[in-house]
């Protein structure tokens, strides 16, 4: 009896109509409960004014009233002018990596390839500590001295926006390049060798064959990657966070997410922190959006 419920429940379970729903259910129930449940509860929560368990009341757009205050805007732009440098930078450096090294005639390029993945798996705490040592404000630190002995006086890297957002940048761009680069890595040995073999004997150049094959044919890796660094950008809080404490003169290195952590875990306002929440969300899809409509994404081929 029990031999023939036990066929009967696998019969069942891997049935072409049931089996597709059962591989799919995990997947299901986890953006269910760890994705749509939070989002849900956040813009609930971003309506009210929650001081404690029993004390919540509903205040409408108060908290998103809030938002139109200096601290709010400062935290825009830093995450607005990170996310432009990262971009800058992140894109065009690990395509030519990655064009270099998915060149056979590159020696142990597989090793350089893992030279550079490698930061990608280093923690940003670990790498932040590591970088706060490099550009220390002392003039004994690794870059201090080398600008000493350059003519260059001693940078406090951590007190001028300018020099605050350049070693954040750097930071983004020591530990992503290796991923973004593997992106790129991928998309180039799907193009077939043959478009290259009919260019050389066209007679094109090293520069006709990057621009006429090669970034054409990357065209959809180049938006993956845009859209993440977007994301990247406006997300970003380990950067800041291992380079400045609480007191942050002129808001240097506040950013949209650090805003949250402040005002939802520090100071207990969880409803002002979903407002932002939301707010942060909003923007990074409009902005993506966006982005990705310039692209024709969105746009019916013609046929």
């Amino acid at each position: 009896m029990k031999d023939h419920n036990r066929r009967g429940i696998g019969s069942f379970l891997y049935s072409q109509k049931i089996a597709p729903y059962v591989f799919v259910l995990p997947f299901i129930l986890s953006f269910l409960i760890f994705f749509l449940y939070p989002t849900i509860s956040t813009v609930i929560m971003s309506f009210q004014r929650i001081l404690g368990f029993d004390d919540v009341k509903f205040i409408g757009f108060d908290n998103y009233r809030r938002l139109y205050n200096e601290h709010f805007f400062n935290a825009v732009r830093t995450n607005t002018v990170y996310a432009l440098s990262t971009i800058a930078v992140l894109i065009p450096l690990p395509l030519l990596y990655a064009t270099l090294l998915n060149s056979r005639s590159v020696v142990a390029r597989n090793a350089f390839r893992a030279i550079i993945f490698v930061p990608g798996l280093v923690s940003v705490i670990v790498a932040g500590v590591a970088f706060r040592l490099l550009f220390g404000d002392s003039e004994y630190t690794f870059i201090n001295s080398i600008l000493i002995k350059i003519g260059i006086l001693p940078l406090r890297w951590t007190l001028g926006y300018t020099s605050g957002m350049l070693i954040m940048v750097t930071l983004a761009t020591w530990r992503w390049s290796g991923v973004n680069m593997v992106y790129f890595l991928s998309g180039l040995q799907n193009i077939p060798i043959e478009l290259y073999e009919s260019a050389d004997i066209d007679g094109a150049g090293p520069l006709q064959k990057f621009f006429g094959i090669t970034l054409p044919l990357l065209r959809p890796i180049v938006i993956y990657v845009l859209t993440i660094s977007i994301y990247g950008g406006y997300a970003m809080f380990g950067e800041s966070y291992v380079f400045w404490n609480e007191t942050m003169p002129g808001d240097i290195g506040l950013t949209i997410v650090r805003y949250i952590y402040q005002e939802a875990f520090q100071r207990n306002d969880m409803g002002f922190g979903s407002a932002i929440g939301i707010t942060l969300l909003a923007l990074v899809f409009a902005i993506n959006l966006t982005q990705l409509n310039f692209f024709g994404l969105f746009r019916r081929e013609e046929r």
